[in-house]
């Protein structure tokens, strides 16, 4: 299986920039895996919120083939453990699932476009963080998940 995650506009912070590559050295010995930067989007002044989640739905669909299980991260999404995040990767592995995209939308969501292209959504927690944040986030939870699914001792339960 390959894993992408796309998320819209860099990392500024440097400290979140070397826990996420951390994290993805991590994960690639377990996966193929690679983040795709959506660039935020220039010339934003009297969008509205819907026309910006547009004109992001056009660049991330960019991004993502008929074939790809897409995972929209968001925060009506299903909620999980740790381990029972770890099942659901397992599962789509067990269907044979080729290429798994999550997305990590911009500051406004995602389009109905983006939404109709989605196979699952899935919740890292019920509470609101900053995007850059949430890359780090997932990031863990997917080098947390294979930790499990290979039973290593990163997770203590």
């Amino acid at each position: 299986m390959n894993i992408k995650l796309i998320v819209v506009g860099k990392t500024d912070e440097k400290y979140l920039q070397e826990g996420i590559q951390l994290y993805v050295r991590r994960i690639t010995h377990y996966i193929n895996f690679e983040i795709v930067v959506i660039p935020s989007l220039k010339d934003q002044k009297g969008a509205s919120p819907d026309e910006i989640r547009e004109r992001e739905a056009v660049l991330i669909l960019k991004h993502i083939d008929k074939s790809d299980r897409v995972v929209l991260l968001d925060e009506h999404g299903a909620q999980y453990t740790s381990v029972g995040f770890s099942q659901y990767l397992q599962k789509q592995m067990n269907a044979s699932v080729r290429n798994m995209v999550f997305v990590i939308g911009g500051a406004f969501g995602f389009s109905p476009k983006v939404y109709s292209a989605a196979n699952d959504k899935v919740s890292l927690s019920m509470m609101t963080f900053n995007h850059q944040m949430v890359r780090l986030f997932f990031v863990e939870q997917l080098y947390r998940a294979f930790t499990i699914l290979h039973h290593e001792p990163y997770h203590n339960e």
